[in-house]
């Protein structure tokens, strides 16, 4: 049998990378819903900079075994992302306080075309009809599964917009520093992940008692609540190095177009754990239309033509070498 090509082994890697995203998001989003809702855990900014001190950790551990070798990033680019991150974070948070359900996922939605944009103007991307008419669709489905009742004031769409532009910025963000610094997943993690717990610990308590009226250090952290806290931890190194990966390897567009399949499976598995009166023909129908629109997306960006950058090149500062666990290797093959 002959050896398997290299665009085979990639498409192999591709979907591993995208599996271990869903799981570990999908996994994330149910946890944290249970803690939340069952718990009271209600310190969503806290949270999630116990996330990334989590990671820092395992950043750490994994540097002093040498799995993962000494990269730069400069502080200024460090710094623009942290900025971007952090106000995504916040954003959605404040987002969803201030808006409507229905509000809140058509500004999660245009999360799309603002990424499209993005690379548009700054990696010179061209994209075929049947490319835009399949990100159309992939919409259209989410809108019907999610969108319900829609009203909007003035705060409201503030938020939605800083939220949706930080985290498209924050996105597209990830996929340059990779490419332009040769930095594979582990490593662009072990200089972002420390910036973001510092400022996320510091702000998150205060941020959490403005939007929900309670303290942090006034939860009572009985034994079933520590240990959902912990799991949260614990998904969530995975979830925050898969997004990393992916993006690596997919692009910003990609990775949120193929993001709303994570939104079908929430949904459902919220059916099957959290009761099924929220299911009717609307989001079956709407289900149906999405995953329509995501097998034609895969299918009308990988032709010639589908999706590809134009004579332009992204210059390289290759400050690592490749080995440990770096996949750097792969960041300039694909769009």
């Amino acid at each position: 049998m002959a050896p398997a090509s290299k665009s085979e082994k990639k498409a192999a890697v591709d979907a591993a990378s995208w599996m271990f995203n869903v799981v570990t998001s999908v996994g994330i989003i149910i946890v944290n819903k249970a803690l939340m809702a069952t718990y009271g855990f209600s310190f969503a900014t806290t949270l999630t900079g116990l996330h990334f001190a989590t990671t820092t950790l395992m950043t750490l551990i994994l540097r002093w075994l040498g799995y993962v070798q000494a990269s730069h990033l400069p502080l200024p680019e460090l710094l623009k992302f942290v900025i971007f991150a952090n106000f995504s974070i916040v954003g959605m948070n404040v987002s969803l306080m201030w808006n409507s359900v229905g509000f809140y996922q058509i500004a999660k939605l245009s999360m799309i075309p603002v990424s499209c944009l993005l690379e548009v103007v700054f990696d010179k991307i061209r994209y075929s009809r049947d490319t835009k008419l399949s990100i159309a669709v992939v919409l259209l489905g989410v809108a019907v599964c999610t969108v319900t009742d829609v009203s909007v004031n003035a705060r409201g769409f503030i938020a939605a917009f800083v939220a949706v532009w930080s985290t498209s910025l924050q996105q597209y963000y990830v996929h340059f520093l990779q490419r332009k610094y040769s930095l594979g997943s582990f490593n662009l993690l072990g200089h972002t992940a420390p910036a973001q717990a510092a400022s996320l610990l510091l702000l998150g308590p205060f941020l959490d008692y403005w939007l929900t009226n309670k303290r942090v250090d006034a939860f009572d952290y009985n034994l079933m609540a520590v240990l959902f806290i912990i799991l949260s931890c614990t998904i969530a190194v995975g979830t925050n190095l898969s997004q990393f990966i992916c993006i690596g390897r997919f692009t910003a567009v990609s990775f949120q177009v193929l993001g709303h399949m994570k939104t079908i499976l929430v949904l459902i598995l919220g059916f099957i754990f959290f009761g099924k009166e929220g299911l009717n023909l609307q989001v079956v129908l709407g289900m149906i239309i999405a995953v329509v629109g995501m097998i034609w997306y895969g299918n009308a960006s990988s032709k010639p033509g589908g999706k590809e950058r134009k004579s332009h090149s992204l210059p390289t500062n290759r400050q690592q070498k490749h080995g440990g666990l770096s996949d750097s290797s792969e960041l300039d093959e694909k769009v």
